[in-house]
């Protein structure tokens, strides 16, 4: 019994130290040897270290003195008060003052007359300056109700004679004129024209006006009327009866002084509703109350 016990132990004494002897040959590396390349590579790069370094401290040396006034900032250079502007005291009123008529600059003048303004493409005078104060009062005068007329349709409009008259009283006959800026464009059944608004030698507006034809002998008819459509929309710019494109006048006007009615067309006897004002005699031909 005790010869098997012991023959048992010495198996396990082998057993545990085989298994030791190959985990330390698994575990255990050999060292990289150094060969006389790389120890070489190594020596020099090393002198080459040492050489830099010496020669950066002989390019710096230890025993330059710098003076302390090299370190402080430069004095800052203030005005006096005497250069300084008062920023919170209003500009002057010269500043304001508009240009002189005379200072404008003449564009595109004609070929007989350079310092005459060529005015089917010039703007000369434009917003130099306000026209007086009379001036301005007479332009921008409340219209007048009895003047203004009404078509069948429900538009309201003022007829291109009371422009007219407006401005011969504002700055007097041969003191205003309508220069063409544009070739008459006769359409299939409407005339246009861009003309331009010169009152006192300055330009004030711009616009183009329009009229439909319904004859080719017609035609001259319809450019007069052209000019006089091109005069209504430049006065809007001097502000002459700007009420008749205020949407509330037109409310007003209307609920006043017109009144809508049905009439008969006595040609096909149909009916429609048309516009007059109150104090206008009743539709007769080709429509009738």
């Amino acid at each position: 019994m005790s010869t098997r016990l012991l023959l048992r132990a010495v198996g396990k004494a082998r057993l545990s130290s085989t298994a030791t002897r190959g985990y330390a040959t698994a575990t255990t590396r050999p060292t990289p040897k150094t060969t006389y390349a790389s120890r070489t590579t190594t020596r020099t790069s090393t002198a080459r270290a040492s050489t830099t370094a010496e020669k950066s401290n002989a390019a710096t040396p230890n025993d330059v003195d710098i003076p302390p006034e090299a370190y402080s900032a430069p004095p800052e250079s203030v005005p006096s008060s005497s250069t300084l502007q008062d920023v919170s005291s209003p500009p002057t009123n010269a500043s304001f003052v508009p240009a002189e008529f005379t200072e404008s600059v003449t564009i595109g003048g004609s070929p007989a007359d350079p310092n005459a303004p060529d005015w089917s493409k010039s703007y000369f005078g434009l917003s130099t300056q306000p026209f007086p104060r009379e001036v301005a009062e007479t332009l921008l005068a409340p219209v007048d109700p009895m003047d203004v007329e009404m078509k069948p349709d429900g538009l309201i409009y003022l007829p291109e004679i009371k422009y007219r008259r407006v401005l011969n009283k504002a700055f007097g006959p041969g003191g205003w004129g309508l220069a063409p800026r544009s070739e008459t464009n006769v359409g299939p059944r409407v005339v246009s024209r861009e003309y331009a608004l010169v009152c006192l030698g300055r330009l004030v507006g711009i616009a183009r006006g329009e009229q439909e034809y319904f004859d080719p002998n017609g035609i001259p008819t319809a450019t007069e009327a052209c000019k006089s459509n091109a005069l209504m929309r430049c006065c809007k710019d001097l502000g002459i009866a700007s009420e008749l494109w205020d949407p509330r006048f037109i409310r007003e006007f209307k609920a006043k002084y017109c009144i809508d009615v049905f009439v008969e067309d006595t040609r096909t006897k149909k009916k429609k509703k048309l516009w007059r004002r109150k104090d206008q005699p009743p539709f007769e031909w080709p429509f009738k109350e």
